[in-house]
This record gives C-alpha cells, sequence and structure tokens, in this order.
C-alpha cells in the first residue's frame, strides 16, 4: 500500500506535477505529452487513495497497478500517443491489461481526486463521507460491479475527518487548500488531454 509519512508533502508533488503536465496539455504547439513525466506525476497521487482507508482499498490497489504498468511501459514507449497508437495497431485496446486500458482507468483515478479536493474545499465540517460519496459516485462507480461499490459505501463510515486527513498530508488547512486548488486547476486540461487521445481515435471513454 502507499503511504504517506515523514516529511512527505503528497500535495505539494502532484501540485508541482500536474503544473508541467498542464503546460503540455494547453500548448498546442508542444510536442506530445510524454509517458515518462505523466506516470511519475500519477505515483504522487497513489499516496492519496491510501490516506483515505478501506472505503478506497480496492480503487487503491487497481490505481497503483495500473500506473505501475504505465511506468514500466515509458521505457519503451515515448508518448501517450504512440502508446496508445501501438494498441490500436495491435488490435488490443480493449483488452485487460492494456496499456491504453489502463490509461483510461488511470484518468478516472485522477479524476476521482480531483472531485474529491473539488467537494471538499466547498463543504462545511470536519467530515469527508459527503465529498468523497459524491466523488465516487461521479467518478468511479459507473464502472464497478455491485459489490465494490457496496463496499465502498459501508467503508465511507471509516474514512478520516478532513483534519486527520490533513495530518496525513503533513498540510494545514490554509496550504492544503491553495494546494488542492492547485491540482484541481492543472488536473483537469490533463484530463481533457487524455480524453481528447480516445475520442480522436474514435476509441471512446465509456468502457
Amino acid at each position: 500500500m502507499a503511504a504517506v509519512n515523514g516529511d512527505d508533502k503528497p500535495l505539494q508533488k502532484i501540485s508541482d506535477a500536474f503544473k508541467v503536465l498542464a503546460s503540455v496539455a494547453q500548448d498546442s504547439k508542444s510536442a506530445d505529452m510524454e509517458l515518462a513525466p505523466f506516470s511519475r506525476a500519477c505515483t504522487h497521487v497513489c499516496p492519496l487513495f491510501g490516506c483515505l482507508g478501506i472505503a478506497f482499498m480496492f480503487a487503491e490497489k487497481d490505481f497503483v497497478a495500473k500506473v505501475q504498468d504505465l511506468a514500466e511501459a515509458s521505457n519503451s514507449i515515448k508518448t501517450l500517443q504512440s502508446m496508445i497508437d501501438q494498441d490500436v495497431q495491435n488490435n488490443c485496446v480493449r483488452t485487460a491489461g492494456s496499456h491504453t486500458r489502463n490509461l483510461l482507468r488511470v484518468k478516472r483515478g485522477l479524476d476521482m481526486i480531483r472531485l474529491l479536493f473539488e467537494y471538499m474545499l466547498v463543504a462545511e465540517g470536519s467530515s469527508l463521507r459527503d465529498p468523497a460519496s459524491k466523488a465516487y459516485e461521479k467518478a468511479l462507480a459507473p464502472y464497478h460491479g455491485w459489490a465494490i461499490r457496496k463496499a465502498v459505501s459501508a467503508g465511507l463510515y471509516t474514512l478520516p475527518t478532513k483534519e486527520q486527513l490533513l495530518v496525513k498530508f503533513n498540510e494545514d488547512e490554509a496550504t492544503a487548500r491553495v494546494l488542492m486548488q492547485n491540482y484541481v486547476t492543472a488536473c483537469t486540461p490533463v484530463l481533457q488531454y487524455v480524453d481528447n487521445l480516445f475520442i480522436s481515435r474514435d476509441l471512446g471513454t465509456d468502457w
């Protein structure tokens, strides 16, 4: 399980990493987005799922495994575009374990954390149950079976409070709010960029 400990600053790491990716996603004249920095940015998100506890244990394991696959793929594949095109050529886009399929699921995990932060930033009180429930229902639940959805629902009652989560992040509320908003802002064009890779190749994203 990915964990946060010592002086780790996961929110600062994802804020910095996704700002770089966003600059690529928003620059129409830039080269294609490289897979190595994308996968490294995603590894910084892994501990965030671990901080949410058993409610998202399955999502964490799934996300971590698929990010690891993309990181390994980056040793031989330079860009997200070439990775997808390679799977298209090999007719394995939707095959379980394909890099493209894993990329789609990583994108959903990134979106879930983005939504969680969005809802946390406007929520009152210290409970994470409502923000986490809304984020899960929108980003991941449509693609999970009944058993997983039920397990997540039950696990929501074991979520840490906002204050406990910030302790795990090694941040106070003021700095955390800034960094969460930074991630939300930077992640949005990156997610759109990935969506466009699928849409431009008529692959769809609802599978």
